[in-house]
């Protein structure tokens, strides 16, 4: 099997390329070349059991994804985005990568004539609000950000490519990604694990929102479950409907604070600084809630068991399980 991740140098990414570099097979079947591509080099993953190849470029840019799906990889995830706030800060630069390069990419496969299994990363922002206490499957896509609604345009065509027979693909509408590694970020819902992932690490995190702000969350151990299962499963069960609503945790801030101080105690949760910014208040507030993820479910897909598991689980994984 040879698989191509297009934002490969992204935190999923990273982690997804990790956890198949290491197994070495993906669905029982035996992974035998893997691609990195993103807009700065990815890293190859250590001790890697496949072959790995990391590419550079501007997915957008003529030629560029032909390149990239010369070689026929049979699985493709698609990862790569301008995040939240900067889509909606950068109107052109938002719609060139999120939109014309997704557009060049399915074009690319077309083109190329085969029927690959096609992964791409959705968001939650695809709904816009007034929302139900919990947005079921059947619930209309009606975003309220730039962000949201290049996600939403790329769904269709995913299912547009699929039903036409150009490929085999499924957008996951993932969670927001909760505690992300690394440093904050440009998307406006950082903040989400920057209160999180700064405290551990001894430093000061500013909360932009109020305590009793309500978010939709998934770990990054989750998110690359959701891809690792997308890609194996029997589309067959899904149907014509190829955009799915991954399972997640509905927290509020204050419960995510309750949570990391029930797991790293007093002192690292007063190294949070509350600090109202109303930008990132008007995005957060068009954003939704709690989900009702039957499909997903039913088709197998797992969420995590409880924030405070979501908290530890950034612990093992990049602290060492130590915290500063």
């Amino acid at each position: 099997m040879n698989i191509l991740i297009i934002g490969g140098a992204g935190m999923v990414g990273r982690k997804l390329a990790e956890r198949l570099a290491r197994d070495g097979e993906l669905g029982g079947r035996a992974v035998s070349s893997m691609a990195l591509y993103d807009v700065v080099e990815p890293a190859v993953p250590a001790s890697a059991k496949v072959p790995v190849r990391v590419m550079t470029g501007d997915l957008p840019a003529a030629g560029e994804a032909g390149r990239l799906v010369a070689d026929r990889p049979d699985v493709i995830f698609h990862l790569a985005a301008i995040v939240s706030g900067e889509a909606e800060q950068d109107f052109d630069k938002g719609y060139r990568i999120n939109l014309d390069g997704t557009r060049s990419l399915l074009e690319a496969v077309r083109i190329t004539g085969y029927v690959p299994r096609f992964v791409f990363a959705s968001s939650i922002a695809v709904f816009g609000a007034p929302f139900p206490e919990a947005i079921g499957d059947e619930f209309f896509s009606t975003p309220l950000t730039s962000y949201g609604t290049q996600k939403a345009i790329c769904e269709l065509l995913v299912s547009d490519y699929t039903r036409k027979g150009f490929l085999d693909g499924l957008s996951l509408r993932l969670p927001t990604i909760c505690v992300r590694p690394g440093t904050p970020n440009k998307a406006a819902s950082g903040f989400f694990s920057n209160i999180i992932r700064e405290p551990l690490a001894g430093k000061e995190a500013v909360l932009p929102v109020a305590d009793s702000v309500m978010h939709w969350h998934a770990s990054p151990r989750a998110a690359v479950a959701f891809m690792r299962h997308a890609a194996t499963l029997d589309t067959g069960a899904v149907g014509p409907r190829r955009a799915l609503t991954m399972p997640g945790l509905a927290v509020t801030v204050a419960e995510q604070i309750a949570a990391l101080r029930k797991v790293a105690g007093d002192a690292v949760v007063a190294r949070i600084r509350r600090e109202p910014d109303p930008f990132v208040e008007r995005i957060v507030a068009g954003w939704p809630r709690r989900f009702d993820a039957k499909r997903a479910l039913a088709l197998g897909f797992e969420p995590d068991a409880s924030f405070e598991e979501i908290v530890r689980i950034h612990i093992e994984d990049e602290l060492g399980g130590r915290i500063g």
